[in-house]
C-alpha cells in the first residue's frame, strides 16, 4: 500500500523537524546564535488520469486529473538571520553589531570567516582574539599599559596609555555584508563561512549606509523565542503521530485483505 510509505516520509519529515527545533533549544544562550527553520517540499506525483485530455474521441477535454502525491522531502535547512537583543555585559572587549554585518576572524590555515559573535579578549601579545584565539581581522593589538579601552560607534578603538593623557587610536573594525546570508556554512563555535550561494563579501565601515553600528560592552543574543520554539515542538510531535496513525491504520487494511483472501 502506497499509504504506509507515504506515511514513512512524512514521519522522516517531523524527525528531521524536532531535531532542527532541539537545536534551536539547544542553542537559546548561544551568542549571536540564529535560529533555524527546516522547510519541505512535496514529492513526485503518480499520474493516473491527465488533465487537458479528452476522456473519449470528440469530448471536451477534462477539466481536473487525478494526480497522487508520493509524500514529502526535506527541501532546506534555513538559518534565519534576524538580529538579536543586545545584552549589556559590561566587558570592554565585548562588542555587539546594531544593524547588518560581520566581524573577520582568521581562522585554522589563516582562512577568513565571519562571525556575529563579538565577545573577543587579548592573547600573550596584546591581539583581540575570538574566545577560541582567532585573531580579528584586520590584526587590532593593545599595546601595554593600557588602562582603558574605547570603541566608538564607527569601529574606531582607541587605547588610553598609563603614561599619556590623550588616548591613541589603535585600529579600525571592518564589517562584511553578503548579498544571501541565508548561503552562508555554518561552521560551529559561532563562526560562518563563504559560499557561492552566499556571494562575496563586501567590505565597509561600521555606520556606513548598509552597515550596523558596535555597541561596546554588549553582546547579541541567541535570536530563539522559546515559546514560539515549544509551540513549533508540539506540531511536529502531532502530526508525527498522525502519520504513526496512518501507518497504523494502512496495515490494519492490509490485514483485513488478507484475511479476507483466506
Amino acid at each position: 500500500m502506497k499509504s504506509l510509505a507515504i506515511a514513512a516520509t512524512g514521519m522522516n519529515a517531523q524527525q528531521t523537524n524536532i531535531e532542527v527545533i532541539a537545536n534551536n533549544i539547544a542553542n537559546i544562550n548561544s551568542t549571536s546564535y540564529k535560529r533555524a527553520r527546516a522547510e519541505f517540499t512535496d514529492l513526485f506525483y503518480q499520474m493516473d488520469r491527465m488533465q487537458g485530455v479528452a476522456n473519449v474521441n470528440g469530448s471536451s477535454p477534462i477539466p481536473e486529473g487525478a494526480n497522487l502525491g508520493l509524500g514529502v522531502k526535506s527541501a532546506a535547512i534555513r538559518k534565519l538571520h534576524i538580529q538579536g537583543a543586545l545584552t549589556q555585559t559590561g566587558n570592554p572587549y565585548d562588542m555587539a553589531i546594531n544593524g547588518r554585518g560581520w566581524f573577520q576572524v582568521l581562522g585554522p590555515n589563516n582562512e577568513v570567516q565571519y562571525t556575529r559573535a563579538g565577545s573577543f579578549n587579548t592573547n600573550a601579545n596584546g591581539q583581540l582574539v575570538t574566545i577560541d584565539g582567532y585573531l580579528l581581522d584586520p590584526a587590532i593589538t593593545v599595546p601595554q599599559g593600557t588602562v582603558e579601552v574605547t570603541v566608538n560607534a564607527t569601529g574606531q578603538v582607541f587605547a588610553k596609555l598609563d603614561t599619556e593623557v590623550n588616548p591613541r587610536q589603535i585600529g579600525q573594525l571592518n564589517l562584511a555584508n553578503f548579498a544571501n546570508e541565508a548561503g552562508l556554512e555554518p561552521l560551529g563555535g559561532n563562526l560562518y563561512k563563504e559560499t557561492t550561494a552566499s556571494g562575496t563579501p563586501v567590505v565597509g565601515l561600521p555606520g556606513d549606509s548598509g552597515y550596523g553600528k558596535i555597541n561596546q560592552k554588549y553582546l547579541e543574543a541567541s535570536n530563539v523565542d522559546p515559546v514560539k520554539e515549544i509551540t513549533e515542538l508540539i506540531s511536529a510531535q502531532r502530526a508525527y503521530e498522525m502519520n504513526a496513525k496512518v501507518i497504523q491504520a494502512s496495515d490494519e487494511m492490509a490485514q483485513t485483505v488478507s484475511k479476507g483472501l483466506r
